[in-house]
């Protein structure tokens, strides 16, 4: 038999004459832990995965029960190995997931990862009560984030996992709202759907908020009056709206820094570039301060 990369052959003595080849987990197999095993699964590829009744009715007391029919523990579940219709790619990472261990060292694929975490509830098995921060398998779907943060942001929302979604969504801000496709919004729901249109929406308008300050005024000296700093004013409010125009909520501190900035160039008055400057100062470290995250 072909082996997976979560598997090993192992051949058991039947008769002198005879020998069979078998597929075992290499994480969950008669030695992996200290204990030793009771209970077997064997996945749809033939991969036999060792457990502990114990341990995984105490992690999820409903673990497994609709699919077989009765629950995990009865006796008859004792007497060999348990037919469970799922690749063992996929329970590999839910066995990992219920014993709090990683699945890394087999380098799962994204799509393995979501596909067994969709499984999840077909096995009475919630979700959000295992991805949780600091679990091995909320920190290996994070390491993904910069390369798939709206998948992990739906998937997330599919099954109501808030850390997740909230720590990606950082990651959605130079996302086009128009992008979503209906089979996205529809997997995420329409309750992190919003969330995200309103993180887009407020920092927009915090920016607008921000920048609705002008730069302050000084007392008139001699070549700079009171109209000569309505001019500034003025200039302001016509670089604040050009920036808004084009404004992303993911936009940079350099961007803005760099389009507000130039207004100085031709202010001959020391006293209105300080003041400039210090407008700057403030409007980018109020923007640094605004929320990033549904």
């Amino acid at each position: 038999m072909a082996l997976t990369p979560v598997s090993e052959s192992v051949e058991r003595g039947i008769k002198e004459e005879e020998i069979t080849t078998i597929s075992v987990s290499t994480a969950f197999n008669p030695s992996s832990h200290p204990q030793p095993p009771d209970t077997i699964f064997r996945t749809s590829d033939g991969v036999w995965f060792y457990g502990h009744l114990k341990y995984l009715i105490a992690k999820s007391p409903r673990a497994f029960q609709t699919v077989l029919g009765a629950p995990l523990s009865t006796s008859r579940f004792r007497d060999g190995p348990i037919p469970i219709d799922i690749p063992s790619a996929e329970f590999n990472i839910i066995m990992h997931m219920l014993y709090g261990s990683s699945p890394a060292a087999h380098s799962p694929s994204f799509e393995t990862m979501v596909q067994a975490v969709d499984r999840l509830p077909l096995l009475d098995i919630e979700p959000k009560l295992y991805i949780l921060p600091n679990t091995p398998l909320y920190s290996q779907f994070l390491s993904y984030t910069p390369l798939r943060p709206l998948d992990i942001y739906s998937m997330a929302g599919h099954h109501d996992l808030y850390d997740l979604a909230a720590r990606c969504s950082s990651q959605l801000l130079s996302l086009s709202l128009s992008s979503i496709t209906d089979e996205q919004a529809e997997r995420m729901g329409a309750i992190y759907l919003k969330r995200l249109l309103v993180l887009h929406i407020n920092r927009i308008q915090e920016l607008r908020t921000i920048l609705m300050k002008v730069p302050e005024f000084h007392p008139a000296v001699k070549g700079c009056s009171f109209t000569d700093q309505k001019a500034v004013s003025r200039a302001w409010a016509l670089g604040s709206a050009s920036l808004i125009w084009d404004a992303h909520p993911d936009l940079s501190t350099g961007i803005i820094k760099t389009s507000l900035g130039q207004l100085s160039e031709h202010l001959t008055c020391e006293l209105c570039k300080t003041a400039l400057q210090d407008r700057v100062k403030e409007v980018i470290s109020r923007w640094t301060s605004v929320t990033r995250t549904i």
